[in-house]
């Protein structure tokens, strides 16, 4: 009863905001045809795009998933030999009451591996090592055929951590048939992750897969809606390139490569010590984004990626920052970093290579940073040049739209959402979209959200003076060129 009044309140809002614009101003919004042109014709290039990502989505999920989930098996069934799963799984500053049940879900997975699994535990912490090893010996399953490492390291990053136990797993010569899940610290594992990735790697095309992924927050708050919307709109978006092959990342809080190949030294390079020659900044050395370092060397060495949206890990969330918007930015800045960093390599790569729909799709996620800034900015300059009425409509048309999207993507999830999912999606999009122009001018600043370790520090020689000042020149530039482009394409 009370989410239905909730929603029926904010459709009366859109009602007054509309009914606050007056007639005259109605004539005064009526003279910015070119405005009121361009902003369609990008709506529509948006909603065609979303409306296409969506019926890929759902024929993925209705249709080609199922099918290739039967053909898998099948091919799985006939298959001699074994299929060991191996699972390395990387601990940092998390707390033990998220360690329990975290390791407990490894263990529960490991022990219904019909082929047995070795797990490789990398932790800084002597208690981390202490509290895993007494759960894996209280656990309640047979654990005969579960062998278990605890590779006790220094706090040097966590593509150092994940190098070395990729060499020690590498030393066991696991073979094409085995499987490697990479699972972060604070993420539970599906039990069956054996039985749901193995069949699919019998394709010898397949070189990961990732999964769905559902969220533990905890107390109810905007965080937590904001990170349940994200997965939502993670879902649809990953059935569409799912579609295709081509995943657009593989998930770091939980992902499955085949075991020869994430144990290839050159992959093992390519998550140590992978960089960027940029143009301005010289050699950027990637701290985090290690999921887009092992994604980009499985696209441009020509592997398939594989998504499964009916196996889910579920992660632990906590609030990095005291508010929602310092939270969320922090967050979108990591993120957003390492998209960006990746993709611009991505779109060298032929789309022969990667196949066509990926590769535009990851041009438009250059391409949409600019944009979704063409609605704000050019409400902003009619507002301000023609007439401020224009503001109240623009909130309530964002109003409809965002909530016809949350209606969409809710559908597709089989849920429904609290009425802050279209505000915070638009939110998403707006914010978001300013944070990835300003990662891109400054692709040298990169910082874990937990670990004290980053570039993103205080700059301290002048030649870093200079680059940050070079970034923020940039940055103005083309928002400047940006704003110009509105003007002089809207006539306001």
């Amino acid at each position: 009863m009370m989410l239905a009044l909730t929603h029926m309140a904010y459709f009366s809002v859109v009602v007054l905001l509309v009914t606050l614009v007056p007639k005259t101003a109605l004539g005064e919004i009526s003279y910015a045809t070119n405005t009121i042109f361009i902003m369609g014709f990008l709506g529509t290039w948006r909603y065609s795009w979303a409306a296409i990502n969506f019926t890929r989505a759902v024929i993925f999920r209705r249709i080609v998933h199922p099918r290739r989930k039967r053909r898998n098996r099948r091919r799985f069934a006939a298959r001699k030999g074994r299929s060991h799963m191996y699972m390395l799984v990387t601990s940092y500053m998390v707390e033990p009451h998220v360690t329990l049940p975290v390791y407990r879900s490894v263990f529960r997975a490991a022990s219904r591996a019909r082929d047995g699994a070795t797990i490789v535990a990398s932790v800084v912490d002597g208690a981390d090592e202490r509290l895993i090893r007494q759960i894996y010996e209280t656990q309640a399953e047979d654990m005969s055929r579960v062998h278990l490492i605890i590779d006790r390291i220094k706090a040097a990053g966590k593509r150092d951590a994940l190098a070395k136990t990729l060499r020690i797993i590498g030393s066991h010569s696991p073979t094409h048939r085995d499987i490697l899940v990479f699972v972060d610290g604070d993420t539970m594992v599906p039990e069956d992750i054996w039985y749901e990735s193995a069949p699919v790697f019998t394709n010898p095309k397949v070189g990961a897969l990732t999964t769905d992924e559902a969220v533990e927050v905890g107390r109810e708050s905007l965080f937590k809606d904001w990170f349940v919307l994200r997965f939502n709109q993670r879902q649809v978006m990953m059935c569409s390139m799912g579609l295709s092959k081509h995943v657009l990342t593989l998930t770091g809080r939980m992902s499955v490569f085949r075991a020869d190949l994430a144990t290839d030294p050159t992959f093992i390079d390519g998550i140590n010590a992978d960089f960027l020659d940029h143009w301005r900044l010289g050699r950027v050395k990637f701290l985090t984004g290690d999921d887009k370092s092992t994604w980009f060397w499985l696209l441009k060495n020509g592997y398939e990626m594989h998504y499964l949206p009916d196996v889910a890990s579920v992660s632990y969330e906590f609030q990095p920052r005291p508010t929602f918007l310092d939270s969320s930015k922090t967050l979108m800045v990591r993120w957003f970093g390492n998209m960006i960093r990746t993709n611009g390599r991505a779109l060298r790569l032929s789309p022969r290579v990667i196949g066509g729909f990926t590769w535009w799709s990851i041009l438009d996620q250059r391409v949409s940073m600019w944009t979704t800034l063409v609605g704000p900015i050019t409400v902003v300059l009619a507002a301000l040049m023609v007439t401020p009425s224009v503001i109240p409509l623009y909130i309530a048309w964002v109003m409809v739209t965002r909530y016809i999207f949350c209606v969409i993507i809710a559908l597709f999830r089989g849920t429904w959402f609290p009425v802050t999912h279209p505000p915070i999606l638009y939110f998403s999009q707006v914010v978001g979209a300013a944070l990835k122009t300003y990662v891109m001018f400054r692709m040298d600043k990169q910082k874990w959200t937990r670990q004290g370790s980053g570039s993103g520090g205080v700059v301290v020689a002048f030649r870093d003076k200079l680059k940050a000042m070079e970034s923020r020149a940039h940055h103005v530039l083309a928002l400047v060129w940006l704003t110009l482009a509105i003007l002089h394409f809207t006539k306001v």
